[in-house]
């Protein structure tokens, strides 16, 4: 096993240095890196992602490549314009409603990402569910001046997802409320959402997640 811990060039979420351990198996390599903030419930699904990619190997690809989208972490306007131009990606997901930052930064970073991808380039805006309902539908509106395709995590909660849901145009994508959830399909029951973004380590390994896109 090998422990890291990574400083990173841009704070992101808060975090300035990344942490975890690398161990090795019969099948390779697999990563536990769970935030420290997790409980036992949140990290035993983490370390079951590291043990079924070290020991066990993941399940038969269902494709031979994925796009991939470049996150614009809180930054200002002039560095999200950079980063978003440095990274070659036609999609970006952009954070937002970071903690000690207002609406102006918000609509600042998005004009500036949308201005460095181009008309026909994808931008997303990510919440991790730090808007209450009115606020969400409020900025989602505003943000979508820049055609938005989906406003993941705006709320914390099912309900609070289903009603900006239903009242604004732009998509809702989940987030926490899957990869946090003990049970990832409520998502679905509840009506909460049109998109769901699925993360390997949260949701306890490849194969878990291709239940998940599944069912």
């Amino acid at each position: 096993m090998r422990v890291f811990s990574i400083p990173m060039r841009t704070r992101f979420r808060g975090v300035t240095r990344r942490e975890g351990a690398l161990v090795k198996g019969p099948a390779g390599w697999g990563e536990f890196s769970p935030f420290a903030e997790y409980g036992p419930a949140e990290c035993a699904r983490w370390l079951a992602a590291a043990r079924e990619a070290a020991c066990e190997g993941w399940p038969a690809p269902v494709r031979d490549r994925i796009p991939v989208n470049v996150t614009i972490p809180a930054v200002g306007p002039e560095r999200a314009f950079e980063l978003t131009k440095e990274s070659g990606c036609r999609t970006a997901k952009v954070k937002v409603a970071e903690r000690g930052q207002g609406d102006a930064d918000d609509l600042a970073r998005v004009e500036a990402v949308r201005a460095a991808i181009g008309p026909d380039g994808r931008v997303r805006i990510d919440v991790n569910g730090g808007w209450d309902v009115d606020h969400a539908a409020r900025m989602i509106r505003a943000l979508d001046r820049w055609e938005l395709e989906y406003a993941e995590q705006p709320c914390a909660t099912l309900d609070e997802l289903a009603r900006v849901r239903r009242r604004v145009d732009v998509p809702i994508a989940a987030d926490e409320s899957i990869r946090r959830a003990e049970d990832p399909l409520k998502v679905r029951a509840a009506g909460a959402a049109d998109v769901a973004v699925l993360k390997v380590q949260p949701l306890g390994g490849v194969a878990a997640g291709l239940r998940v896109a599944e069912a």
